[in-house]
């Protein structure tokens, strides 16, 4: 990729408190972390026990909602799948799938399930929940099967070496297969607002920062066509309500719900929310 320029300086603020830049590439219309943490020193940056998606718990009121909230969430996201259903034989793989409970709920939907967790205590959760049918990052580029549909919900983000990535999941993908992604998007009114606080950016643990261009060119480049987007509407809720966290030191409920509302409303005629869902179709 070319034509990077500095587009904000800003901290982890969930784990290291280190400094990183955000690069703008004008070809691809997305942002990168600089520096990129070395691979296998990406692990460092994720020993936090605020790191939610890789656990249970349900220790505070916040960590509660979140999992109301997720609940939510997932009948939504196995219907969306539903959709794409070719036959009896429903294959689905979901990359990163944390503690796999979407897995759980395709299994329960009369899907075939495959799973790719590289945090091996969310994986130990998620196999207790799928009968052992998640695996770690390796085995991601070993599997000698076909899929109806890919996902990668907030996944992607987090991809050290994209565009080899990406050429797996086209390898897996039967024809006319779907992939769904869900990303943050920086172009949304909550990202423009709490700018280099906006916890969506996430750095290190985000690489990457996608718009809908970049989705689109990045699968584009191996014939994986973007059909559709659709608004993660609760997303900007919770960012909004960890950017503020990181802001003032506390999570103000009261202004975080007004922004993450106002950012929805907003993307009611900008058509940018705080994140998006990308489904894309194998041509």
């Amino acid at each position: 990729m070319k034509d990077k320029n500095l587009f904000l300086e800003l901290l982890d603020y969930s784990v290291s408190g280190e400094s990183f830049q955000l690069l703008y590439n004008a070809e691809y219309d997305m942002l990168e972390t600089y520096p990129k943490p070395e691979e296998n020193n990406l692990n460092r940056y994720y020993q936090s026990e605020e790191y939610i998606s890789h656990t249970d718990s349900k220790r505070n009121l916040f960590e509660k909602t979140y999992h109301v909230v997720r609940q939510f969430a997932l009948r939504k996201k196995v219907r969306l799948i539903n959709k794409f259903n070719q036959g009896n034989d429903k294959e689905l793989l979901d990359i990163g799938c944390g503690t796999g409970d979407f897995l759980n709920k395709a299994f329960e939907n009369g899907w075939n399930i495959y799973g790719i967790e590289p945090n091996e205590k969310a994986r130990a959760i998620a196999n207790d929940k799928t009968n052992n049918h998640v695996f770690d990052s390796e085995t991601l580029f070993k599997i000698d099967h076909k899929f109806d549909v890919i996902t990668l919900w907030h996944v992607l983000e987090h991809v050290s070496d994209l565009e080899n990535y990406i050429n797996q999941i086209k390898s897996l993908l039967k024809p006319n297969g779907i992939v769904v992604v869900a990303v943050p998007n920086f172009k949304s009114y909550d990202a423009k607002h709490y700018k280099s606080f906006w916890a969506a950016y996430d750095v290190p643990r985000h690489l990457w920062h996608f718009s809908k261009k970049a989705v689109s060119k990045l699968f584009g480049n191996v014939n994986i066509e973007l059909i559709d987007t659709k608004p993660m509407f609760f997303d900007s809720f919770y960012v909004s309500l960890l950017s503020e966290k990181f802001k003032t030191g506390s999570m103000n409920l009261f202004k975080a719900f007004f922004i993450g509302l106002y950012s929805n409303a907003e993307g009611l005629f900008t058509k940018q929310y705080s994140s998006h869902i990308y489904i894309l179709k194998n041509t």
